[in-house]
């Protein structure tokens, strides 16, 4: 299938996974739409991919609005009338704090099925971002812990039951720890080690004793292309991972010996977060459906990256 022509709205474009999207859809010819709740600057999200190495792409429609808001959603799908829907706006953090709440249940569920309602008047499809800490298959069904992963958990079940009441069509991805140039929360931790080498700056660490996996963005963002033009993809929920577990104290050594750093990371300055469980992809069911694997090993993408930073230092 020729994505010419084709009209694509992506929420959350602003944000990491969304702008590397957006700029890949642009560069396969697609009509691209990009929404975020805060004005953008035309060729926003082409210069950030030229910046990370993803070439100029095509052209990026802007549109302002805030998804928790439903008329200005339905609004939106109205003006736009998009082909296919990639929902990435959220709220993400990770925070275990009570005042986190209603701040996800506005942002990462209000939005969703906000999106949801307009998409059935409109019968586009729905590809969207859920979390890798959902109660899933992976990880035994564990309980979401966090007020984050809550609200895309029910996310996730809104969108099933939208696919079975009123027949949407409904793909979840479910992303691991997400890394790779241009991210603009320089708070998660790839960019902010990396960043606090390259000032020559001691960066403040966890024990290290966390087990993640981390997938390099751009095999992110093929995993929403692919799943948003196979019909094998509807109904479905994708973890999207390398399906490795790589500890944090592993992730930060990797990134010292890359960056050069002559000294060795001290672990424990900051306290390990309550409720962490080894979140690791399976990604069998994304490849046997939609022929989508990983292909950017974790030292090469780390390498990508810290290069991408020290050029933009430079």
């Amino acid at each position: 299938m020729t994505w010419k022509g084709r009209r694509a709205l992506v929420t959350g474009a602003s944000g990491f996974i969304g702008g590397h999207l957006a700029a890949r859809l642009a560069a396969l010819e697609a009509d691209v739409h990009a929404v975020s709740r805060r004005a953008q600057a035309a060729g926003a999200v082409s210069r950030r991919a030229h910046a990370a190495g993803g070439g100029d792409g095509g052209t990026v429609h802007w549109h302002q609005a805030d998804l928790r808001d439903q008329q200005a959603t339905a609004e939106l799908l109205a003006e736009v009338s998009p082909d296919v829907v990639f929902h990435l706006a959220s709220e993400v953090n990770g925070a275990r704090d009570p005042e986190m709440v209603p701040v996800t249940l506005a942002g990462n569920l209000q939005t969703t099925v906000n999106l949801l309602t307009a998409a059935v008047r409109h019968e586009c499809r729905m590809v969207l971002a859920g979390s890798i800490e959902e109660p899933r298959p992976g990880n035994g069904h564990a309980a979401a812990p966090s007020p984050y992963a809550m609200a895309k958990s029910a996310a996730s079940g809104y969108a099933d039951l939208y696919r079975q009441l009123w027949g949407l069509p409904c793909t979840i991805l479910r992303p691991s720890m997400v890394y790779g140039p241009a991210q603009p929360d320089t708070t998660k931790l790839v960019p902010y080690v990396t960043l606090a080498l390259l000032r020559g700056e001691e960066p403040r660490l966890t024990s290290g004793a966390k087990v993640a996996d981390w997938v390099y963005v751009d095999d992110v963002v093929a995993a929403f292309v692919s799943a948003a033009v196979d019909d094998r993809a509807i109904g479905q929920s994708f973890d999207v991972g390398t399906g490795v577990k790589t500890s944090v104290r592993e992730l930060v050594e990797l990134l010292y010996g890359i960056a050069g750093a002559a000294a060795r990371p001290s672990f424990g300055a900051v306290a390990d977060r309550p409720l962490d469980i080894p979140q690791v992809a399976d990604v069998g069911p994304a490849f046997d459906l939609i022929g989508w694997r990983p292909t950017v090993e974790l030292t090469d993408g780390l390498r990508r990256t810290v290069a991408w930073y020290a050029r933009k230092a430079a």
